[in-house]
């Protein structure tokens, strides 16, 4: 039930909407804990000008303000923004979760999206991270909000609001280019703490990894946002994704997004040695197939400082930006199969650490109770490990059970594979026998030699009983990108990060394709080839969970 909204008149929309009390909702048969707030909420439309950047910009955001809140009870304030091509959480009664345990909400719409202003530049730190100060600067002088206790920032009280942030994907990149930016020009952020979900450590990384165009999602997002960004972004992505090439500037006259997106998420600065001092959640997708799990195990490991990393945890689940892959074949996301997702859910995760940081009574890492916690591929289980790249090396992969030609991969001996790339169905190579876990980031080693240019191939982990069951964990795979011919050169690559009960019928492969649907616009552009892969490993971060 909801009050009508009522203008003022400074232009301000302010709207009031009813919330049960403790001693209504047991009335209701609801819980003595249903709707706990003692008086009403409130929420306000309301504009902030955003003039330290470039291209200065009217920001639009809603603010919700919990019953009771004032200047002698203030309440701690929660940031929150949405993902590429959405807009600000705007609708009366939202986040009454997060208003009734005590937190004001701020939901903006970025620039370039819903009623803000000018062009998304997709988090430059001299844009969005501009804008992210500003809207700091005005929960810094909301007489309702909580003060942060001492933390060692070196501004008087009144200007260090208590200030959390939460979001997702384009929602999470905020965070982080905003705290970051704020850091490398004060030495600080007023960020108490971040939970950034699904969202990127290196944006050029995620987009095309090993340069090689994920042309599938390039072209959904472009379609997306078409028209809210400058153009260089048109340019660049429009030819990235029609020409599987990653736009870097070479030749010369092609267009160059590789140097605009540099500074567009954490890798930026950890080149610059800056980093977030303050404890963070992150939430990733181990079925992300847009920003996967590396990108957060990147940003927990290299992002943070060893003080942040200590008190903050990293929770990967299955979801996200998450498509299923046909060739090579994926496995069913758990929420396609039925299987029950874990009963602890990422927002429950999220306020839980967020009230742990208010009450100075916990952080990420007690919250969570390992620095890293990974659901399985079927959803039954979550497996608990202090580090995700602690790998067990299998040793040469054993290719004998193929013989020549074999799906389109060539086998010389026992430890030899070549493939012509752009065509052939993939291949899965023995590893291991179950029973046993997998939770982490994988790699491979070879002796790489291409013949041809431009030459890729793709690798992920894959489970079944036979190589003709098998399917690629959490529908994930990454490639190995020769740009020039190439003879007998080490090469490393990282493999996704997944989750997995592998059962004692069931074997561990490693899938080698020369074709993926999230790279449909992949394979030999230039000229047709050949990779061969010699004295081929696979090291795989097992755990006795």
């Amino acid at each position: 039930m909801t009050d009508d909204p009522q203008r003022t008149t400074d232009g301000v929309t302010r709207r009031r909407y009813l919330t049960l009390t403790a001693a209504s909702g047991a009335a209701l048969g609801l819980g003595a804990g249903a709707g706990a707030a003692a008086q009403d909420h409130t929420s306000e439309d309301v504009t902030i000008t955003s003039d330290n950047s470039p291209h200065p910009v009217d920001i639009a955001a809603t603010v919700y303000r919990p019953g009771g809140a004032s200047a002698d009870d203030p309440a701690p304030m929660i940031l929150h923004s949405h993902g590429w091509g959405g807009s600000r959480t705007s609708s009366e009664g939202a986040f009454g979760t997060e208003l009734d345990a005590g937190f004001g909400v701020l939901s903006f719409d970025q620039r370039g999206h819903g009623a803000s202003g000018g062009q998304a530049y997709v988090q430059s730190p001299e844009r969005e991270g501009q804008d992210v100060i500003a809207i700091l600067d005005y929960v810094a002088d909301l007489p309702w909000v909580a003060r942060s206790k001492p933390k060692g920032i070196p501004i008087p009280k009144k200007d260090n609001p208590t200030v959390f942030a939460m979001g997702r994907s384009y929602g999470g990149g905020y965070q982080l280019v905003g705290a970051l930016t704020e850091t490398a020009e004060k030495g600080y952020t007023r960020f108490d703490a971040l939970a950034p979900q699904i969202t990127w450590y290196d944006l050029t990384e995620s987009l095309a990894p090993e340069d090689v165009v994920r042309s599938t999602w390039v072209l959904a997002l472009y379609t997306l946002g078409a028209g809210m960004v400058p153009q260089h972004v048109h340019e660049g992505l429009a030819y990235g994704a029609t020409t599987g090439q990653w736009p870097d500037g070479e030749p010369l006259g092609e267009p160059d997004l590789d140097s605009r997106f540099s500074d567009n998420g954490t890798v930026g600065f950890v080149d610059r040695d800056i980093r977030l001092n303050v404890p963070v959640l992150f939430g990733q997708g181990l079925s992300d197939n847009l920003f996967n799990f590396n990108q957060a195990w990147k940003n927990f490991e290299r992002g943070l400082t060893d003080r942040a990393r200590a008190k903050s945890a990293v929770v990967g689940y299955n979801g996200g930006h998450a498509l299923p892959n046909v060739l090579p074949l994926g496995s069913n996301l758990a929420s396609l199969s039925g299987v029950a997702t874990p009963p602890a859910t990422f927002a429950e995760r999220r306020l839980a650490f967020f009230e742990a940081m208010r009450d100075d009574d916990g952080d990420a890492r007690s919250v969570v109770g390992a620095p890293y916690e990974l659901q399985t591929a079927s959803g039954e289980r979550r497996v608990a490990v202090e580090t995700v790249d602690d790998r067990t090396d299998f040793g040469e992969v054993d290719l004998s059970v193929y013989g020549d030609g074999a799906g389109g991969l060539g086998v010389a001996n026992t430890s030899t594979v070549a493939s012509t790339t752009g065509v052939g169905a993939p291949v899965h190579l023995p590893l291991a026998n179950g029973p046993l876990t997998v939770a982490g980031v994988p790699d491979l080693s070879a002796t790489v030699t291409a013949l041809g240019v431009d030459q890729r191939l793709f690798f992920g982990l894959s489970v079944g009983e036979s190589p003709a069951t098998a399917q690629v964990l959490q529908n994930n795979v990454m490639p190995l990108h020769e740009a020039d011919p190439v003879m007998g050169v080490e090469r490393t690559v990282e493999l996704p990060g997944v989750a997995a009960d592998i059962g004692p019928r069931e074997q561990l492969y490693l899938t080698v394709t020369a074709v993926s649907d999230m790279f449909p616009i992949h394979g030999s552009i230039r000229t047709p080839g050949t990779v061969v892969l010699e004295d081929l490993s696979v090291g795989v971060p097992l755990t006795e969970n």
